[in-house]
């Protein structure tokens, strides 16, 4: 089961995800943002993945992230995904995924415009 710890700043529920999002990782990964996205509503904070810790990023990956952001969107919630490793930006960038969802540079960067 994969572990994603959480913790709150600025009033944005911040999850890290760490090392390889791929198509066996895939599945426990929706799996483990399933409660978190449950919450991701108005009125409760924003959700924020911090990628700082991902370092690679498979295209059953980012069918989890692009299944997550619609989630959050039907459901009027804020999510956005912060500190991209150059890989994994590069991935996004290709897909045109950074104009899917919000992406940040850092944490701090996110959370001022998040936690506002």
């Amino acid at each position: 089961m994969m572990h994603l710890p959480t913790r709150e700043q600025s009033g944005v529920l911040i999850v890290s995800v760490s090392g390889r999002i791929d198509h066996i990782a895939s599945e426990e990964f929706t799996k483990a943002l399933d409660p978190l996205l449950a919450s991701c509503v108005p009125g409760k904070p924003p959700l924020l993945l911090d990628f700082s810790g991902v370092d690679y990023i498979s295209s059953a990956g980012l069918r989890v992230l692009m299944i997550a952001s619609r989630r959050a969107k039907g459901q009027r919630g804020v999510f956005a995904i912060a500190a991209l490793q150059p890989l994994v930006q590069e991935v996004f960038a290709i897909s045109r995924f950074n104009l899917i969802m919000p992406c940040y540079v850092s944490l701090d960067a996110a959370c001022k415009v998040l936690g506002a």
